[in-house]
């Protein structure tokens, strides 16, 4: 038995009738590539904790980062359902490649498009398009997690700079970035967003090591020690967490669509697997236990998709709503989750093999059930939009 690539995607209720030409198009040059680059380098990536050489750059050629920038700016001026497409094929390959699209697309090139001076625009975003510069996002601290308002970073006018402090934690692409994307406090105890360059004295991103998940991306933290921030790095459209949360809407309508790449890759194999393996004198898929297993995950994956198709077209006319988000997150990395533990069971001893998806699929998930908005503080803002009681 080894791992085949992916052909075909389940499409169970003729969801592809609801796409365009150019979604299509665009989906199939994002598989293409993740079939050619990510599928035959992952594994070892992982199992080394290396990330993939180029990365960035390589997202960059096939328009995989901020494609919904406009194009004056370096994007490509895509729709919603087209990025969210564009997270499916990638976390097909892997969360960690879809993390950092994810990270520069929607944490740090969204706010700096929705927020940033048209300076700003004109300096970063076309770089940031090309994967010529890497950026992270720093919003989460080592006290202050699920809570960002009582975060300690803060800063302070010094005439001619801002003097930041603080530090951030759980970074994806902190050890590579070229700018962070940060958000501080200031002297009225209101949060701002700067963006900080490496090179700045004070500025560092120690990485973070000996992780059993996203093991192909880097993740570190960033520390600011008496950092001096020019005055033209401050975002000026927006003031108070609206900003850092309009962008964690946008990172987790791109979760929402990316893990069920990464539930397909897991359902896809465990069929293969389940036709082809025999025991007691027939293949596992004839008997009823196992077609249980796969007539589940098919159903919660084409659930899955529905949910973020509609939710695609509402975020594509502004309508769709951070309960709305929360819960397409939150339900379908659950769903995924589940699917790469069960498909692993198929799979018996096997599945804990590098040449099958699961293990390293499961692992991963662990980290994506967590990140942007943990599996319970998702119910619960869920449960606040059903009741109007705040329960944090």
């Amino acid at each position: 038995m080894s791992y085949y690539p992916l052909t075909s995607i389940p499409d169970y209720f003729g969801i592809d009738a609801l796409l365009t030409e150019e979604h299509k198009l665009i989906r199939q040059s994002v598989r293409d590539w993740v079939e050619s680059f990510v599928m035959p380098n992952i594994d070892q990536a992982a199992q080394d904790h290396t990330d993939l050489p180029g990365l960035m750059k390589e997202l960059g050629k096939i328009g995989a980062l901020g494609p919904y920038i406009p194009e004056e700016y370096g994007g490509s001026g895509l729709d919603q359902i087209s990025y969210g497409l564009i997270m499916l094929e990638l976390e097909r390959g892997d969360s960690a490649v879809r993390s950092a699209a994810s990270v520069q697309s929607s944490l740090v090139m969204f706010p700096i498009n929705e927020f940033g001076s048209e300076e700003q625009k004109r300096k970063y975003l076309p770089k940031l398009a090309s994967g010529e510069m890497i950026g992270s996002f720093g919003l989460t601290e080592p006290n202050h997690g699920s809570d960002p308002s009582s975060m300690e970073s803060q800063f302070k006018d010094m005439g001619d700079h801002y003097l930041l402090n603080g530090a951030k934690m759980w970074i994806t692409n902190s050890p590579l970035c070229d700018i962070a994307v940060i958000w501080a406090k200031n002297e009225d105890g209101k949060v701002q967003g700067l963006i900080v360059e490496r090179g700045m004295e004070g500025f560092t991103t120690p990485e973070t090591h000996n992780k059993w998940s996203l093991r192909a991306s880097k993740t570190g933290e960033l520390v600011f020690n008496n950092v001096k921030v020019p005055k033209e790095n401050l975002l000026p459209g927006v003031t108070g967490l609206k900003g850092p949360l309009s962008c964690l809407n946008s990172a987790r309508y791109g979760i929402s669509w990316g893990v069920i790449g990464a539930a397909i890759d897991c359902y896809c194999t465990a069929v293969q697997y389940s036709k082809e393996r025999k025991q007691f004198g027939k293949p596992i898929g004839a008997f009823q236990l196992q077609q249980k297993k796969l007539a589940e995950f098919l159903t919660e994956i084409t659930k899955a998709q529905l949910l973020c198709l509609q939710l695609g077209m509402l975020k594509n006319d502004h309508k769709a709503t951070p309960a709305q988000i929360s819960m397409a997150k939150r339900n379908n990395v659950k769903m995924a989750i589940e699917i790469a533990r069960e498909s692993r069971q198929i799979l018996g001893g096997m599945g804990i093999m590098g040449e099958f998806p699961m293990m390293r699929h499961a692992a991963n998930l662990e980290s994506v059930i967590t990140y942007e908005g943990t599996h319970d503080v998702h119910l619960l803002i869920t449960g606040l939009d059903i009741t109007g009681f705040n329960a944090f």
